[in-house]
């Protein structure tokens, strides 16, 4: 196990969005929520929300941390927070 956690920490993270329908993400550790108008993505640089309309999960590659999103994409939004309350805080955010 700790050999997966240092291989996730190893992930180069990056976004790329092409005419804002279609989202490539590398370095993601896991998908902690979604449905056609949010994603809550935890990856290496902190937790990452995805606003748009439409939004599908197209491709997910867990082994390289690669994920792939089309849809209308409005926002990209990094949250750092402190792990303590880290969950509550991110959901309330997130629907707010």
């Amino acid at each position: 196990m700790d050999k997966d956690n240092s291989t996730l920490n190893n992930y180069n993270h990056s976004i790329s969005l092409l005419e804002r329908k279609t989202l490539v993400i590398t370095g993601v550790k896991k998908i902690d929520n979604f449905d056609k108008m949010h994603f809550l993505l935890d990856t290496t640089m902190g937790f990452l929300i995805i606003k748009g309309d439409n939004l599908d999960l197209v491709k997910l590659d867990t082994l390289s941390g690669n994920v792939t999103i089309k849809g209308n994409i409005n926002s990209l939004d990094y949250i750092l927070e402190n792990k303590k309350n880290k969950e509550e805080s991110v959901f309330s955010r997130l629907f707010k």
